[in-house]
C-alpha cells in the first residue's frame, strides 16, 4: 500500500537538524537564550541520557545479576530493534536517511540506501560493531559507577586518535577543559573504586573502539551523503547479519536460548 505524498515537508517530524522556520520555534528558542540549546535540543539530550543510562543498567543487570553467557546476542537483539525502528519510522515518513532526501516522492520500496552507499560506510559498519561489542563486554567487569568513571576518559582517546589519523590539534582550553572533565569523574568514583585488571583492560578497550568509531564517522560519515538515522541503518543493515552468523557459528544462540532464567520474571522485568 502506497503511501500519499505530501504537498510539504513536514511529515519529517524527527529531522535530525532543523532551524527555526515560524514564530512558534523562535519562541521555543527563546527559552535557551544566551545558549546554543534550543528546546528541541534539550528534549533530544534529556531522551538521549535516559534511553544510555537505562541501557547502561539493563546490560549490567543481564550481565551480572544473572550472568547471562552472551553479551553477543544482546547486541544483536538490541541491532534488529534499532533496525526495526528506523524502518517504521522511515516508511511512516517521520524521518529521512539523507539530509536532501525528499519526502514528497511516493516511496514503496523497501530500499532506502543505495548499494553503493553501503559499499561507502561498510569500512564504519565494522568499527561500530567492534564498537558495540567491547562496550558491551566492558560492562559485566567493573561497577556501574567506576564503568561511567572510566568511560569519561574516552574524549582523550578520541583526541590522540584523531592527532593519530588526520593531525587534528587542540588549543590548551579544550585540553584543559577535558582534564577537568576526567578529574572530576575520577574524584566521583573514587569511592567506589575496586580494581579489576580484566575490567579495566576492556573499558580502556572500549574507550579505544569509541575513538576509532567517531573518527571514522567524520572521514566515511561525513561524505556519505547520510544522517544520522541513514549511518545508522547502515550499520543495522550490515552488522545484523554478520553478528548473527558470529552468534551462529560459536553458538551463542543456542546458548541464550538454553539459558535458565531467560523467561523468569525478574530477568524479563530487566
Amino acid at each position: 500500500m502506497s503511501l500519499k505524498p505530501s504537498n510539504s515537508s513536514q511529515n519529517l517530524m524527527l529531522p535530525v537538524s532543523n532551524p527555526p522556520s515560524n514564530q512558534n520555534d523562535y519562541a521555543d528558542d527563546k527559552l535557551f537564550r544566551g545558549s546554543a540549546m534550543t528546546k528541541r535540543g534539550a528534549f533530544a539530550a534529556a531522551s538521549y541520557m535516559s534511553c544510555a543510562v537505562l541501557l547502561v543498567m539493563f546490560n549490567k543487570a543481564a550481565l551480572s545479576s544473572y550472568n547471562f553467557p552472551s553479551a553477543n546476542v544482546i547486541t544483536l537483539l538490541q541491532m534488529v530493534c534499532s533496525c526495526c525502528f528506523l524502518y517504521l519510522l522511515r516508511r511512516w515518513r517521520m524521518i529521512s536517511f539523507t539530509a536532501n532526501e525528499s519526502l514528497l516522492i511516493s516511496d514503496n520500496s523497501t530500499k532506502f540506501v543505495s548499494l553503493k552507499t553501503l559499499k561507502h560506510t561498510f569500512p564504519l559498519s565494522g568499527a561500530y560493531l567492534f564498537y558495540m561489542l567491547v562496550t558491551m563486554e566492558s560492562v559485566r567487569g567493573v561497577n556501574v559507577p567506576m564503568y561511567t568513571t572510566l568511560r569519561r576518559t574516552t574524549v582523550v582517546f578520541t583526541m590522540l586518535v584523531e592527532f593519530a589519523l588526520v593531525g587534528q590539534r587542540y588549543t590548551p582550553s579544550v585540553i584543559l577543559s577535558v582534564g577537568l572533565i576526567v578529574f572530576g569523574a575520577f574524584v566521583a568514583g573514587a569511592r567506589d573504586f575496586s580494581f579489576d585488571a580484566y575490567g579495566y583492560a576492556v573499558v580502556f578497550m572500549s574507550n579505544i573502539a569509541t575513538a576509532i568509531y567517531l573518527a571514522t564517522i567524520s572521514r566515511i560519515g561525513k561524505t556519505s551523503g547520510l544522517n544520522s538515522f541513514g549511518l545508522m541503518w547502515c550499520n543495522g543493515i550490515i552488522c545484523g547479519p554478520v553478528l548473527l552468523i558470529w552468534t551462529f557459528v560459536r553458538g551463542d544462540l543456542k546458548t541464550a536460548i538454553n539459558f535458565p532464567y531467560l523467561f523468569s520474571p525478574g530477568f524479563i522485568g530487566y
